[in-house]
This record gives structure tokens, C-alpha cells and sequence, in this order.
């Protein structure tokens, strides 16, 4: 979001702020990245799959809250079917699931989850 000439900043480092300030903020509190979104060559992303990694699983985990985090950026980011498939089936299972736009968004979302629990 920004007037003419605004920057659209990518969901990297929308992400990468929000995994400092979570860090800085919650100290103790494990957060980690699911290694989901980037491109590969065919030969990684074949070895990766191999390994257990599947589309659409949400961005971020922090277990001790049983929380998935949803990066996107702060305009335009979209979530597909398959994401939508995995926030379905995680919330199934009792885990909430955040979509985020952006860092001040998930900033706010995380601020609000952790004081109603």
C-alpha cells in the first residue's frame, strides 16, 4: 500500500520482518519457516517433494501455539485452492491458521492470538 512510486514489497521480506520482530518479541517462542515457496530446478524440487515437502502449506509454524502463519504481501497477495485445502484441514485438527497481508497485519493478527489465549 503507498501513494505513486510506492514500492510493493515482497512477501521475503514481509515475512523475514515479521520472523525478527515475532523473535525480539517472543523470546523463547519457536518460529520456523516451512521451505515451501521458492523456485527450484526440476532435480531440487523432485528431491524436496521426496523429502516430505507438499504445496500449500502455510508459510510459518509456531508449535508451542499450534499456529500457522499465512504470508502474503501487504496488496495483491492471493491464496490459492491448495492453501485453502491445508488452512481447512489444519483448523480440522484443532491448529489455527493466520493469513496475514503483510508484516504490520501479521503483526496485529499474532498481537490479538496471543492475548486471547
Amino acid at each position: 500500500m503507498g501513494g505513486p512510486g510506492a514500492v510493493l514489497r515482497t512477501e521475503h521480506v514481509e515475512q523475514r520482518e515479521l520472523v525478527s520482530w515475532f523473535r525480539q518479541t517472543f523470546a523463547g517462542v519457536r518460529i520456523l519457516a516451512i521451505p515451501n515457496g521458492s523456485q527450484r530446478s526440476r532435480t531440487t524440487g523432485a528431491k524436496l517433494k521426496a523429502e516430505g515437502v507438499v504445496a500449500g502449506v502455510p508459510d510459518l509454524f509456531v508449535p508451542a501455539w499450534s499456529l500457522w502463519i499465512e504470508m502474503k504481501r501487504a496488496d495483491g497477495g492471493t491464496t490459492s485452492a491448495v492453501q485453502k485445502d491445508w488452512h481447512r484441514y489444519l483448523a480440522s485438527i484443532g491448529h489455527t491458521v493466520l493469513v496475514c497481508a503483510g508484516f504490520l497485519q501479521a503483526k496485529s493478527d499474532l498481537t490479538a492470538h496471543r492475548a486471547a489465549h
